[in-house]
This record gives C-alpha cells, sequence and structure tokens, in this order.
C-alpha cells in the first residue's frame, strides 16, 4: 500500500467525496514505493496541487482533482473553464493548467540544485527524474466531456493521456491498468532510480518547513536563492516524523518523544499550521527559558508573533497576574511557587478567564508539574480543544515528584498518544554512552508515559572523551586545549558549549574564557537567556538543566560528577543527578568531552560506560 501524507482519517474531513474515492483508489492500486501528498499548502495563499504522487523510478506527479458534474462545464478553454454554480456561470481556471503550472514552479526551482539535474548529450540540463501533470474528473465520463466539442478540440484543451475520468475510476479497475494511465501523464520515462538521499533533497526543496536545524538557524526553512549555495548534505524530517507533524488533529494529543527525536520541531511546524488555521491567539509553553528565546526567535523569524505566544512557564505566570490585575498571595513560600498559586487561585475565583487561547503547546511536558498541566489545560478555548503535549520521561530531572495520570488533569488523549523512538540528533556512539551510563538508574514508572528506550540513528562518530582531573581547575585548562584544537579545525564557536550541573564550573570557566579572548555567550541569569542568540558566533556556556531542548555539533561537560553538598549529606538517591547528566550528554551531536575531579557514584558509572575512552582530542 502507497503512504498517504497526512493519513487518510486526517485528510477525510477536509476531501471532497470525489477526492475521497480517488485517496482510496490511490492506495489500494499503488505499491509501497509510492508516496502521495494531499493538499499541501506552499507559502501565505498558495499550495501545491490537490494530490503530488512520488515514485522512486516514475518520477513526481502533480494532479488536480474536481467533483464537477457534466451540466456544470458550459466552456472548455486551455486556461480556464466557464462553469455553473449556484451563483451563476463564472470562469474557473483550468485544472489541467493549473496542474502544469505547479509542476514548472517545482522544476525551475529543482534545477538550480546541481544534485537533482543531469546532461544528457547536447540537451539542456534537466532534472534527475521525470515530471508529470494531469486532472482527475470523479464525477464526468470521457464522453460526456466529448460531448459538444467539436472534434480533434477536447484534445487540445484536455488531452486524454492526461486526464482520468469517471470510468478510470471504478472500483473494479486493474490496478496495472490504472497505474499505466497515471505514468502516461510523464513528460518522459527513465531507467534510473532515485536513492533514499536524492528523495530527501527533492522534499527539503519542496517542504523548506520541514527541515532540520543548523545550530546558526533553528528551524531554517528560507528557500534557496540563485546567490546561496546549497549544502553538499541535507536534513529533513523523515517520513513518519513529517506523517505525525502533518496529522496532529483536532483535540488533545501527547508526543512522546527520546531525546533527538524531533519533538521541538514538529512542535514548530504545528505553530505555522496553526497560525495560519486559527484566529485566536496560540500558547507555546516549555519550562526551560533559554528554549523560550528561541522558540521566540523562530515565530518572530517566520512572521506569526503576533498570532503565536511564547513564553516559559512561570514567565506566563507573572504575565497573567500583570495582566488582569491579580495580586500575589503571602506565604512563606518562595517566590515562583506563590505565583503559579496566586494564578491557581485567580483562576478559581474567575479574576483570570480560561480559554483565552485557540491552541495550547507544551514542549518539555516532563517539567511541568500536575498542578501546572491542570491549570494550563483550562486555558484552551473548548470550541478548538486543541492541545499538544511534548513529553521525554528520561530528561525528567525532578524524577521523586508523585506519578499522575494525564486525564487527571485534564489533558483527554486516550489513544493519541504517539511515540518517538529514533534518536536523530546524537551519534550512534554518544547515544549508546549516554544510555549506558543511565539505564540502571531511569526505570519504568507508572506514569501514562513510560521510559522509552531510544533507538539508535545511522550516523556514526567518535566515542565520548572522558578525563579524570585532579582538580576544577585542571578541568578548566582542559576545556580550553579542547576550544583551541577545534578552533584549529575551524569549527565554529556556535557549534560548542559548555555545560556543567552546577557549583562553581560556570564562574571559573566563564573567568578563563574572558581571559582567553574566546567570545561567549553566559547563560546563568534570566536576563542572560533572554539574550541568547544561537546566530552569533560565541561559545555556549551554561548550566545543564538550561540545555534542554538545545543541540550542539561539540559539548565540554565540565565538573560532571558534582553533587550538591545537601544531597550529599542527605545520602540522597543519584536518579536527579544521573537524569541532569543524562540531559547534558545528549545535547551532543557528533563530538562529547566529559571531565570530573570528585570520585563518587556518578564517576564509576561514567567510568563503566561501555562506549567510554580515555583520550585527549588531538590534533
Amino acid at each position: 500500500m502507497a503512504q498517504l501524507i497526512p493519513s487518510l482519517n486526517t485528510c477525510l474531513p477536509k476531501m471532497t467525496a470525489g477526492e475521497k474515492r480517488f485517496a482510496r483508489l490511490l492506495l489500494e492500486l499503488l505499491e509501497d514505493d509510492y508516496l502521495i501528498w494531499y493538499d499541501i499548502p506552499f507559502g501565505k495563499q498558495r499550495r501545491y496541487a490537490d494530490f503530488m504522487l512520488l515514485h522512486p523510478a516514475r518520477g513526481l506527479l502533480f494532479l488536480e482533482v474536481r467533483d464537477w458534474k457534466p451540466e456544470q462545464l458550459q466552456d472548455i478553454r486551455a486556461g480556464d473553464i466557464a462553469l455553473l454554480t449556484d451563483t451563476g456561470v463564472r470562469n474557473v481556471p483550468n485544472p489541467l493548467e493549473q496542474a502544469r503550472q505547479q509542476m514548472m514552479q517545482v522544476v525551475n526551482r529543482l534545477l538550480h540544485d546541481p544534485q537533482l539535474r543531469t546532461r544528457a548529450g547536447h540537451q539542456a540540463e534537466r532534472l534527475l527524474f521525470p515530471t508529470g501533470h494531469g486532472a482527475v474528473f470523479t464525477n464526468i465520463t470521457q464522453a460526456e466531456l466529448l460531448q459538444g466539442m467539436p472534434e480533434g478540440l477536447l484534445d487540445k484543451l484536455l488531452p486524454s493521456q492526461r486526464v482520468l475520468c469517471e470510468e478510470a475510476l471504478l472500483a473494479s479497475v486493474d490496478a496495472e491498468q490504472f497505474q499505466t494511465r497515471l505514468w502516461n501523464m510523464f513528460n518522459q520515462q527513465t531507467t534510473r532510480k532515485l536513492s533514499l538521499p536524492q528523495i530527501d533533497r527533492l522534499r527539503w526543496h519542496l517542504f523548506p518547513e520541514l527541515r532540520l536545524p543548523t545550530q546558526g538557524g533553528f528551524f531554517d526553512a528560507k528557500l534557496p536563492v540563485l546567490s546561496e549555495q546549497l549544502p553538499e548534505l541535507v536534513s529533513i524530517l523523515d517520513l513518519q516524523q513529517e506523517q505525525l507533524a502533518r496529522g496532529i488533529g483536532d483535540g488533545h494529543r501527547v508526543i512522546h518523544g527520546v531525546a533527538g527525536s524531533g519533538k521541538t520541531l514538529i512542535l514548530g511546524y504545528r505553530c505555522l499550521q496553526l497560525a495560519d488555521e486559527l484566529q485566536q491567539p496560540i500558547l507555546v509553553l516549555c519550562f526551560n527559558p533559554t528554549l523560550a528565546t528561541r522558540l521566540r526567535n523562530f515565530v518572530d523569524d517566520k512572521g506569526i508573533a503576533t498570532k503565536v505566544q511564547v513564553y516559559h512557564f512561570h514567565e506566563w505566570c507573572g504575565e497573567q497576574l500583570r495582566a488582569y490585575h491579580v495580586p500575589m498571595l503571602r506565604s512563606e513560600a518562595g517566590y515562583r511557587e506563590r505565583q503559579v498559586i496566586s494564578v491557581i487561585n485567580g483562576v478559581e475565583r474567575g479574576q483570570i478567564p480560561k480559554g483565552q487561547y485557540g491552541a495550547l503547546l507544551i514542549d518539555e511536558g516532563h517539567e511541568f508539574e500536575p498542578e501546572w498541566l491542570k491549570l494550563v489545560a483550562q486555558m484552551v478555548d473548548p470550541t478548538t480543544n486543541s492541545l499538544l503535549l511534548l513529553y521525554d520521561d528520561a530528561q525528567d530531572i525532578h524524577s521523586k515528584r508523585p506519578r499522575f495520570s494525564l486525564n487527571s488533569v485534564g489533558i483527554q488523549a486516550q489513544g493519541r498518544t504517539t511515540i518517538l523512538k529514533l534518536n536523530y540528533r546524537n551519534s550512534r556512539e554518544i547515544l549508546q554512552f549516554a544510555y549506558d551510563f543511565a539505564s540502571d538508574f531511569l526505570g519504568q514508572t507508572e506514569s501514562d508515559v513510560p521510559i522509552v528506550r531510544p533507538e539508535q540513528s545511522a550516523r556514526s562518530g567518535e566515542a565520548p572523551v572522558i578525563e579524570a582531573m585532579e582538580s576544577l581547575e585542571a578541568e578548566v585548562a582542559f576545556a580550553l586545549h579542547c576550544l583551541q584544537v577545534w578552533q584549529g579545525k575551524q569549527i565554529a564557536w556556535h557549534d560548542i558549549a559548555i555545560l556543567y550541573p552546577g557549583g562553581e564550573a560556570g564562574t571559573r570557566m566563564a573567568k578563563a574564557l574572558k581571559l582567553a579572548g574566546i567570545p561567549f555567550f553566559w547563560l546563568a541569569t534570566s536576563s542572560n537567556k533572554k539574550q541568547y542568540r544561537p546566530d552569533e558566533n560565541r561559545v555556549s556556556l551554561m548550566p545543564i538543566p538550561s540545555s534542554k531542548g538545545l543541540e550542539f555539533d561539540r559539548v565540554i561537560i565540565l565538573d560532571s560528577t558534582f553533587i550538591p553538598a545537601a544531597r550529599v549529606e542527605a545520602a540522597a538517591p543519584m536518579d536527579e543527578e544521573v537524569r541532569r547528566l543524562y540531559v547534558g550528554l545528549t545535547r551532543a551531536k557528533s563530538h562529547l568531552v566529559i571531565s570530573y575531579h570528585r570520585q563518587n557514584a556518578l564517576s564509576e558509572a561514567l567510568q563503566l560506560s561501555s562506549a567510554a575512552r580515555t583520550a585527549v582530542p588531538a590534533e
């Protein structure tokens, strides 16, 4: 069976009767290697053809589908058709010409990519694969199209090889004959078969909103222009992620994904989708202020800031209190806890309204307390009831919080939870090391969303480097040495992060970077996190919790076995420290360096991890 994107169940509510019939026929009669996209938007107020079909050996086909009836056709012309409607006769675009123009637009764009074009002998450069276009009339037979037309004229306006009529769409149609009709719509045939990297490259051009980010540009989705150099290698959401991103329907949804599985990318795509569909404001919440800054930059870059509001949770609570003039309650609790209690109390008293937003998207859901989720779930307008929760239990640093069901906090996503197991961020070596290190501490839970073991990506790299040092000063010096080595290899500063669990490591490292003249962002305070700009060429220095949701090509974890004195004195279990360090380990895409000078259970676990080796990253 072919793959339809979005899924048929997602498409059905907006399909016409004829489109439903045609879609089911495609799924029934086409083989597994066909990809089919339905009604995909392209930029503002534009879209691709009703159906786009891609076959590795056949090419890319654009089809427009119409449910018109024979009596509606008043006149057929090359550019348009006079159509009888409930409001009288009006001119509408000829669907075959529409499909042709959409095809040519794509062809002209793809021809700019040397990896997708070829030169055959003395012919002009052309694409590596054929393209084609056609029109489908679900309620009109070929005889009915011919009726009243001068002989030979219809074949000029709607050539029979490019048109499927009602008789070609019967349930009894032969699969081979049906496919042959589709193949005849292509401009040429080929013996060449597109490779998987070429298909991904084609999708990269067709759907810029699905491109995976580079560190310098979160959700980089700008179309290439002639003056830009196209990347040799492209990264894009895989078909499972694309299916999920395009198929998130109404109601409450949960995506439980391992670290690096593309959860935040899917959230970004959903923001674009909802901003186009809804008139009400859309709320995006996360826990990490640094991630909130990056998401806010994305929203600004996409021109949807007037529709999409991005906050970290406590920032949003403060905004609610200010906007509705609700005073903070007095208690012995800390400032942030009083903020939350005050907002909850304000909602219960009717001082803060419910249902303020057309949609709510929550990243880092594993960091939210049950009462937080119960509070924000009430903020969704019940007429839209659109809520998306993204979750990774393995990154829940507060592992001892009480377990709860999502239904108990007002998130009704039974049967609408998707699990993403494949990690795309980390190399095999880094991911295996991180999981081996943490696996003894990350037991199964009674939560609605269990811990999921990540599946390894195919990308290979260097094994993580672990260095046992004599002191924190030695660790700082070692980190500077690594930076100097990488600078000699032309590694950009913004591709590097230095993370630390806590203590004095951040202060010591910041002083050393300043003395060495190395530009850096130190994301240790709320104001610094708000000013963070990942596109600036600076090393990122931050506590591990501030790195959640971020990724870097190279990561150094400083003073990795640090444990707060209070937890050491209390002989507290290591779950919280292990989860925190797991977050840090999984920020690294290709190079991971870990140093420590404290001997404890964490250092023993690091050394026991099978992927570890001790070596200085040499020139």
